[in-house]
C-alpha cells in the first residue's frame, strides 16, 4: 500500500503516534509548550540532532520527541532528517502525525522538506524478497497552522513529487544489473516519458554507429548487451523560443566489470549502481512537469555495460568521439569518461545555457571526500555556485574542486589527442574533469562526481542501504529556481595554479 501524506490544521483524533520537535537543552520548538523535562532527562534525551525518544501518553498514543539540535543552526536539512528520524521511530504504527506548527521556517518549505524526509525514510526495495512484508505505516499527517495551510499545500505536493523522483532513482540503482540492462533502462525512460509528457528518443546500436558515438561504442564492445542512447526533453507549457535550456547528462553504466582492466571481485559487488548518474537524470526529468519547472530541460544518458568479452576494447586502442577528438584508452576501467565524452558532445550541440553531468566517475573522489559528499568541478563560477547553493538547500553537499591547467599535460597521448587516464595515483578526479572539459566547448558546464554518496553502506536519517538517488533533489532544486548564467565571459571559473 502506498504511504499517504496529507495536511491537517489540528491533531487528528485517531493517532497511533505524534511527533514533537525539541531543540537541544530540551527547549520546546513551540513557545509555551510544556515539555516533560525530567522524564526526558531520565530517558537520556537531550534534543541533539538525530535523537528520538518515545513516551506513551495518558491517552495511549506514542509521543515521539525528536531532536532538532542547536537553535543557532536551524538548517532546513536538519528538519528533513528529523522528519525521517520520526518516520523510522514510528514505523510500526499505522497512522501518525508530525506537528510542524512551532517551526519558524516558511510553511511551504517546512511541508516540502518534511515530506521528503518521510518518503525517504519509508522507502524500501523488496522486489526480490520472497517474504517481503508490507509497511505498517500507512498515513502521515503534517500538522500546520490554519493560516499556513494555503502555503503548505504546494510545499507538500512538491515534497511528495521530489520524494517519488528520488525513490525512482533508488529503484533503478538497486535493481540487479542482470535485469536493469541498457535496454531495460531505456524502456523505463520511455515509460517515464509517456507518463510525464516528455519527448523521448532512444538510439539502438545502429543509431549509435550512425551518430558517431565512438566512446559509447568503445565501452560497449565487450558486452553481449547492446548499448542505448537515451534522450528525454521537457518543455514548459507555453514556453517561447527564448526559454533557457539546461542539459543534464548522466553516466549510464548498468554494470562495470572494469572491462579488460578487470576489477577485483570485491570491487564489482556494488557496480550495479554505476548508472546512478543516468538514474538521477531520468528521475529528475520525470518530475519537471509536476513541479512546474519553467526552463527547458534535456536529459542525455549514454548507457551500456562494461564487460571483458572477446571484442572488448583493449588497452592502447583509440576511438573518435562525437566531436571528432580522439582518445587513447589505456585503462578500460576508466570508462565513464568515454561515454560522457559523447554525451557531453551531444549536449554542447544543443547550444544550451548550461550543461550539468552526473557520474559515479572516480574512486579518487571517494578517497578524497568519503561517501557523504560529492565532488563538483566546472568551467563557470556562477554555475558552480548555483549547484552548490542548490545542493545546500537539498541537503546534498558538494565540495568545489579545481580544474588546474598544470595537470592537462598528464592526459597528452603519443598517438591520439588525449588518453583516458593521467599519472597513476595522482589527481585522478581532477584529470578526469579536465578530460570531460574537452567535450563541452564554451558552454557553461558543471561536473558532479557522485561516486561516494550515490550508494549508502549504512542507514541514516532518510537514507537506506543501497542506492541513494543522490543528485535528484539538487537538480530539481536548481531547475525550479534556475537563473541563466549567460555567456562565460568573466564568469569563467578561476584557474588557480594555471
Amino acid at each position: 500500500m502506498t504511504l499517504r501524506i496529507d495536511l491537517a490544521t489540528a491533531l487528528p483524533d485517531d493517532l497511533d503516534a505524534v511527533g514533537v520537535f525539541v531543540f537541544e537543552n530540551l527547549v520546546a520548538a513551540e513557545p509555551g509548550r510544556v515539555i516533560e523535562r525530567e522524564s526526558l532527562e531520565r530517558l537520556g534525551f537531550s534534543g541533539k540532532a538525530g535523537e528520538v525518544s518515545l513516551v506513551r501518553s495518558d491517552h495511549g498514543a506514542l509521543v515521539a520527541y525528536v531532536g532538532l539540535g542547536s537553535t543557532d543552526d536551524p538548517h532546513e536539512h536538519r528538519l528533513r532528517q528529523a522528519a525521517a528520524d520520526f518516520a523510522r521511530a514510528v514505523a510500526s504504527c499505522n497512522r501518525v502525525a508530525l506537528d510542524l506548527r512551532p517551526l519558524s521556517v516558511p510553511a511551504v518549505r517546512v511541508a516540502q522538506v518534511a515530506a521528503e524526509g518521510v518518503t525517504g525514510a519509508t522507502y524500501s526495495f523488496s522486489s526480490y524478497k520472497s517474504d517481503a512484508k508490507g509497511d505498517l505505516l500507512q498515513h502521515v499527517s503534517l500538522v500546520v497552522n490554519e493560516a499556513d495551510a494555503a502555503q503548505a499545500g504546494p510545499g507538500l505536493d512538491a515534497g511528495v513529487v521530489v520524494g517519488e523522483a528520488v525513490a525512482l532513482a533508488r529503484d533503478l540503482g538497486n535493481t540487479p544489473a542482470g535485469d536493469m540492462t541498457p535496454t531495460k533502462l531505456a524502456e523505463t525512460a520511455l515509460a517515464v516519458a509517456a507518463r510525464e509528457g516528455l519527448e523521448a528518443q532512444v538510439l539502438d546500436e545502429d543509431g549509435i554507429v550512425a551518430e558517431r558515438l565512438g566512446g559509447l561504442l568503445a565501452v560497449a564492445r565487450g558486452s553481449v548487451e547492446p548499448p542505448r542512447l537515451i534522450r528525454l526533453e521537457y518543455k514548459p507549457e507555453g514556453a517561447g523560443p527564448d526559454v533557457p535550456t539546461v542539459v543534464l547528462v548522466g553516466k549510464g553504466i548498468t554494470f562495470d566489470s572494469g572491462g579488460l582492466s578487470l576489477k577485483p571481485a570485491e570491487g564489482m559487488m556494488a557496480m550495479k549502481t554505476d548508472m546512478s548518474g543516468a538514474a538521477a537524470v531520468i528521475a529528475a526529468l520525470g518530475a519537471c512537469r509536476r513541479l512546474g519547472v519553467s526552463v527547458r530541460v534535456i536529459g542525455i544518458t549514454p548507457t551500456t555495460e562494461n564487460m571483458p568479452g572477446g571484442r572488448a576494447t583493449k588497452p592502447g586502442d583509440v576511438f573518435r568521439a562525437r566531436n571528432g577528438k580522439t582518445v587513447e584508452v589505456l585503462n578500460t576501467d576508466a570508462e565513464g569518461r568515454l561515454v560522457l565524452a559523447d554525451g557531453l558532445s551531444l549536449a554542447a550541440e544543443e547550444a544550451p545555457d548550461a550543461i550539468i553531468d552526473l557520474a559515479t566517475l572516480t574512486g579518487a573522489c571517494v578517497v578524497a571526500l568519503g561517501r557523504k559528499m560529492a565532488g563538483l568541478m566546472g568551467n563557470d563560477s556562477r554555475l558552480v555556485a548555483a549547484v552548490e547553493r542548490a545542493g545546500d538547500e537539498a541537503g546534498e553537499p558538494f565540495w568545489h574542486l579545481p580544474l588546474p591547467r598544470m595537470y592537462r599535460k598528464d592526459i597528452d597521448s603519443e598517438v591520439a589527442d588525449m588518453k583516458n587516464i593521467g599519472k597513476p595515483g595522482s589527481a585522478g578526479s581532477l584529470v578526469a574533469g579536465l578530460l570531460l572539459e574537452e567535450f563541452v566547448g564554451d558552454t557553461p558546464w558543471a561536473h558532479l562526481d557522485i561516486a561516494g554518496p550515490s550508494r549508502a553502506e549504512e542507514e541514516s536519517h532518510e537514507l537506506r542501504k543501497g542506492s541513494t538517488g543522490f543528485g535528484v533533489r539538487t537538480m530539481l532544486e536548481l531547475l525550479r529556481s534556475y537563473e541563466a548564467v549567460g555567456a562565460p565571459a568573466d564568469g569563467r571559473a578561476s584557474r588557480m595554479f594555471a
